[in-house]
């Protein structure tokens, strides 16, 4: 079972074009990344300094 600190749209995500993918800011100071192949995948991403799971939503 996993737990999610919170849900985010990709709309609130940052784009970069340079590396193609979507940053978000971590309430720990860090940032959550996920790569649009990540993203279509629909996988959840794993917060970068803590033990906490963001899930992207379309």
């Amino acid at each position: 079972m996993s737990v999610f600190h919170d849900e985010v749209e990709i709309e609130d995500f940052e784009f970069d074009e340079e590396t193609e993918a979507y940053y978000f800011p971590c309430p720990c100071g860090d940032r959550f990344c996920i790569t649009k192949e990540l993203f279509m995948s629909g996988e959840t991403v794993e917060a970068p300094s803590e033990p906490k799971l963001q899930q992207v939503q379309t």
